[in-house]
C-alpha cells in the first residue's frame, strides 16, 4: 500500500494541513526505507523507570489524512534490553550465540536490511521467547515491512511479557486494521489510549483517526463523527480527511480506499462542509450544505447529517433538518429517532412520540429508537408499554444512564418502590463512574 500512517520521533517542518498528498506519500515510502535504521537509535534506556522514544511506522491507504505525522510515545517502567533478557530457553545454546545474534539484528537494522534483521530478531527469540524487547523490534519491524498479521503476533507475544503496554496495543490495533480486522482494531486502539498511547497530541491524532475508521466501518457512524470532530478542531484539513468525514456521516461503512471515483466529489464535499460546522465555521457550512442540497436534492442521508451536526447549537433547526430528511427517504429510522430525541430533550414527549413509534418501526434493532420510544411512553402516561423498550437498549448498553433514569421512573410509576430504588442506586453507580449519558444507535 502506498500511504504510510508514521507515528515517529521528530515533527516534520510543516503541519500535516500544509502537505499535499503526493508529498505525504513521498515522505512515508522514505520513512519505511529508514525505519529499521532509526528504531534501534530511538530507544534510550535508564535504570528502574525507563522512557523510550519509538517509532510505529507502517502503510495505510485509507490513512492519507495521518500520513506524515511524526510523533513521539513514552513508555513507562519499560526495562533495559539486559534486564529483559530471560534465561535462554535451549540450555545447548550459549549467551554468546544470543548476544551475537542481538547484534547482528542491531547492525541488520542499522544498514537498513530490514528482511535479515527480521530474520536475526527471529532466531534470538527462539533461543529467548521470554525477551519482550526481541519482540517489541520485531513486530515494528515487520509493520513496516507490511507483513501484519505476524507483526500482530510479535506485538502479542511483547505485550503478554510487558503489559499494559499502550503503545504496543495501538501499533497491534494498526496491524489488525491494515488486516481488516475492525472490531479487534477498535478494542486494541481503545485499550491503547487508556493505557496513555495517545496522551501527546500528535500521538492522539494518528490514533484518533484510526479509531474514527474503525467505528466507520463497525458502522458507528455517530461516534466517528465525533473523533472526527476533535481532529477537525484541531485543523485537520486534508483530501481524504474529508472523504473520511463525508463517509461516515453519509452512513457508508466504508474507507475512503474503497469509495467508488464517480462518487468520491460528493463524499469529499459533505465531509468538507461538515468539517467546517465542525471547525465552527458557521456560514461557511450553511452555505456548503445549502449548495450540495441544491444540487443532489434527492441524495439521502445530507439533511440528517446537517440536523446531527446542528443538534448542540440550534436544536430548532436540527429538527427542521430531521424533518427533511425523512421527506426524501420517509423510511429513515435513525431520522425519526434523532427527531424525537430533539424533543424530548426540549421536554415535549407528547410531539415525540409518533417519531418515536416509528424509529422502532423502521429498525426495531435501533438502540437509540428504542430509548426515545421507551422513554416518550413513559413521560406520556404509559410506563408499562415503556418497559419493555427500556430493557431492550439495556441488553446491548448496559450502561445507558438515560435508560436506566427512564426506567426508574416508570418502575416507581408501577407502584414497584423497591425495584426504582434499585435503579436510582444503579444511575448513582454510573454516574460516579463517569459513564457519560448516551443516546447512540
Amino acid at each position: 500500500m502506498d500511504f504510510p500512517s508514521i507515528l515517529h520521533t521528530t515533527l516534520k517542518d510543516k503541519h500535516l494541513s500544509e502537505v499535499s498528498p503526493s508529498t505525504l506519500r513521498i515522505r512515508g515510502q522514505m520513512s519505511r526505507r529508514l525505519f529499521a535504521m532509526h528504531m534501534d537509535k530511538q530507544f534510550t534506556a535508564r535504570r528502574g523507570k525507563v522512557s523510550r522514544r519509538i517509532i510505529l511506522a507502517g502503510p495505510s491507504h485509507a490513512a492519507t489524512a495521518i500520513s506524515g505525522i511524526w510523533l513521539t510515545i513514552a513508555i513507562a517502567f519499560f526495562p533495559s534490553s539486559a534486564a529483559c533478557q530471560a534465561p535462554l530457553l535451549n540450555p545447548v545454546a550459549s549467551s554468546q550465540d544470543f548476544a551475537a545474534l542481538i547484534s547482528n539484528a542491531g547492525a541488520a537494522r542499522d544498514r537498513g536490511d530490514r528482511s535479515l534483521a527480521i530474520q536475526l530478531y527471529s532466531q534470538a527469540l527462539e533461543l529467548n521467547p521470554a525477551w519482550p524487547d526481541g519482540w517489541w523490534f520485531l513486530g515494528t519491524l515487520q509493520y513496516g515491512a507490511d507483513q501484519y498479521e505476524p507483526a500482530r503476533n510479535s506485538l502479542t507475544h511483547y505485550i503478554e511479557l510487558a503489559p499494559p503496554a499502550g503503545p504496543a496495543l495501538a501499533l497491534r490495533g494498526l496491524c489488525e486494521f491494515e488486516i481488516g480486522r475492525f472490531a479487534e482494531s477498535l478494542q486494541d486502539i481503545e485499550q491503547g489510549i487508556n493505557h496513555g498511547a495517545a496522551n501527546q497530541p500528535r500521538n492522539a491524532e494518528i490514533i484518533l483517526y484510526h479509531q474514527a475508521l474503525d467505528l466507520t466501518s463497525l458502522g458507528r457512524f455517530e461516534e466517528a463523527i465525533g473523533k472526527y470532530t476533535v481532529l477537525a478542531k484541531q485543523g485537520i484539513v486534508n483530501p481524504e480527511f474529508a472523504l473520511a468525514v463525508g463517509l461516515a456521516g453519509m452512513h457508508m461503512p466504508l474507507l475512503p480506499r474503497d469509495v467508488n471515483p464517480a462518487n468520491a466529489e460528493l463524499i469529499a464535499s459533505i465531509g468538507q462542509a461538515s468539517i467546517a460546522i465542525m471547525r465552527g465555521e458557521t456560514t461557511a457550512a450553511h452555505d456548503a450544505f445549502q449548495s450540495l442540497f441544491t444540487r443532489y436534492p434527492r441524495q439521502q442521508n445530507m439533511h440528517y447529517l446537517f440536523g446531527y451536526l446542528l443538534l448542540s447549537s440550534d436544536p430548532d433547526s436540527a429538527v427542521v433538518e430531521f424533518k427533511r430528511e425523512l421527506l426524501v427517504n420517509p423510511q429513515s429510522a435513525v431520522a425519526h429517532a434523532m427527531a424525537a430525541w430533539t424533543l424530548e430533550i426540549q421536554g415535549d414527549f407528547v410531539t415525540a412520540l409518533p417519531d418515536a413509534k416509528q424509529a422502532v418501526a423502521e429498525e426495531p434493532s435501533l438502540t437509540l429508537g428504542q430509548l426515545v420510544y421507551g422513554r416518550a411512553l413513559v413521560e406520556t402516561g404509559d410506563p408499562r408499554a415503556g418497559l419493555s423498550h427500556l430493557e431492550s437498549v439495556l441488553q446491548s448498553d448496559s450502561g445507558n444512564l438515560e435508560a436506566h433514569m427512564t426506567l426508574a421512573k416508570a418502575l416507581s410509576k408501577l407502584g414497584r418502590s423497591e425495584d426504582a430504588r434499585k435503579e436510582r442506586l444503579l444511575c448513582l453507580s454510573i454516574s460516579d463512574q463517569g459513564v457519560s449519558l448516551r443516546a447512540t444507535q
